[in-house]
């Protein structure tokens, strides 16, 4: 069972750092702009963040592995679709369909894990897990890459596909079958309604606010219309006998805790993955294989530590490793800071490895902590919302680092800047990077010390293993 959840988790995360590699080559091949390819990658996010919630609460009334192997199906189309696109609208509209799959497998995923393996072994299986997305992140630019050299853009979306029939025959023979304890409740519709218009008009404007302006009508107005929604969803929840996402589970010190500095960790993590691409490659000159290569210490460091730290988690608890594993994401943010325009390419890989560790460290713990909170009769509603939050915290930290650079380059020129020019001289590019990064590190801190605040004690699950 681990391996084939492990399979959907690897094709998740693979399509995502794929797809990214692959806007150039969309743009020239479409013929529209690089903004509008974005939205490649923006209609994925904002459907995942969309669905995450209602796919959780939906697993936990028709059955868990029901709607996970539906989503390796679901996926693998929308996959053929997106490849079969000749235009962008048609192309977007298929992305769409793949995120649908995709948030099928990440809300299921977790739970699948939680419900299936002992308490005591759950950090080892959920440090797999880890494994898995970080192989996914680290496949994606090389495999991406060699399959538009040699046979188009269209590839990267066909090698999904036949992954998902694996993983659906697979599914069949390994996956339970039964539906979910909640079955007979009552689904929440005008909450899912509120939550979708909320989430995305809330998310859609963080991820245009620097395009329109802070302090625009059109910012002001989408977060306005967003907030409003969500308040009204809250509401809803509160009065509905079944809501869709249980307020009362943020009562619990572990999972209130664990979920802050889940978001804070990505916020950012995500903080690096936009500039360093930019700094390597606009400051360093480095050749995109060297910034890929760079790069890859990230994901290779974390796949290493992350199946430790979950089977050391089931030994000691999570507090340790999860607090520990921010503290030092800090210090790697700290570090960069420390870099000139004038380093060699192989020492950023190195600082970016002290990430790779740090979020080993943190993420397997943390999760299994935050599925060890579920009541039987919602793990699946808790892992959407894991999910969920991870998704959040990506566009947040991409907001929140463009952002920054953005107003401090402001600050130092008097001239308005949209998104990461590149057309800097080093000097003043590195004032505006250390903004980020410092900023980053605090938030790391304030995630470490959200970490903090649950139980000291070991976890049942390191109880039962002793």
């Amino acid at each position: 069972m681990l391996g084939n959840v492990a399979v959907g988790t690897f094709m998740a995360t693979l399509d995502g750092s794929i797809a990214n590699v692959g806007l150039p080559t969309i743009s020239n091949s479409l013929h529209v702009p690089l903004h509008l390819v974005q939205w490649v990658v923006s209609a994925y996010l904002l459907t995942i963040c969309a669905a995450l919630p209602l796919v959780g609460s939906l697993a936990d009334r028709w059955g868990r592995g029901r709607l996970y192997n539906i989503g390796f199906l679901v996926f693998s189309g929308g996959s053929m679709l997106c490849a079969l696109s000749p235009s962008l609208g048609l192309l977007v509209g298929s992305r769409i369909v793949q995120a649908t799959g995709a948030s099928l497998l990440m809300a299921n995923s977790q739970a699948l894990v939680a419900t299936t393996f002992p308490v005591n072994k759950r950090g080892r299986a959920f440090g797999v897990m880890g494994a898995m997305v970080s192989l996914g992140s680290l496949a994606g630019p090389g495999v991406g890459g060699l399959l538009i050299g040699f046979f188009g853009w269209s590839s990267i979306f066909w090698v999904n596909v036949p992954i998902g029939i694996v993983g659906f025959i697979l599914g069949l023979l390994l996956l339970p079958k039964g539906r979910g304890e909640g079955h007979d409740a009552p689904f929440d519709y005008s909450g899912s309604l509120f939550f979708i218009v909320g989430i995305v008009g809330l998310l859609y404007t963080v991820s245009n606010a620097e395009t329109w302006g802070w302090s625009s009508w059109s910012t002001i107005l989408g977060f306005a219309l967003g907030a409003l929604f969500l308040v009204a969803f809250g509401f809803r929840e509160r009065a509905a006998k079944n809501p869709m996402i249980d307020f009362s589970l943020y009562k619990n010190r572990m999972f209130s805790s664990a979920s802050i500095a889940a978001l804070l960790s990505f916020v950012s993590l995500f903080c690096t993955n936009t500039m360093m691409p930019f700094y390597l490659e606009d400051v360093l000159h480095a050749t995109p294989q060297a910034t890929g290569l760079s790069m890859m210490a990230y994901p290779i460091a974390m796949a290493v530590v992350a199946p430790f730290s979950g089977w050391l988690s089931d030994k000691i608890g999570p507090y340790i490793l999860t607090t520990s594993g921010l503290t030092l994401n800090a210090l790697g943010f700290v570090l960069l800071n420390l870099l000139s325009s004038h380093v060699p390419v192989w020492l950023v890989g190195v600082h970016l490895a002290i990430f790779g560790i740090g979020q080993g460290m943190f993420q397997s713990p943390n999760n299994a902590s935050i599925m060890g909170t579920a009541p039987r009769n919602k793990v699946g509603s808790v892992g959407g919302l894991n999910a969920l939050v991870r998704n959040i915290g990506m566009v947040l930290g991409i907001s929140l680092s463009v952002s920054l650079f953005s107003v401090r380059l402001h600050e130092i020129t008097g001239q308005a800047f949209r998104g990461v020019p590149t057309n800097l001289s080093p000097n003043l590019f590195m004032m505006g990077l250390h903004t980020v990064f410092w900023a980053a590190a605090g938030v790391c801190i304030v995630g470490a010390i959200a970490s903090s605040l649950r139980s000291r004690t070991p976890s049942s699950a390191a109880r039962a293993a002793s």
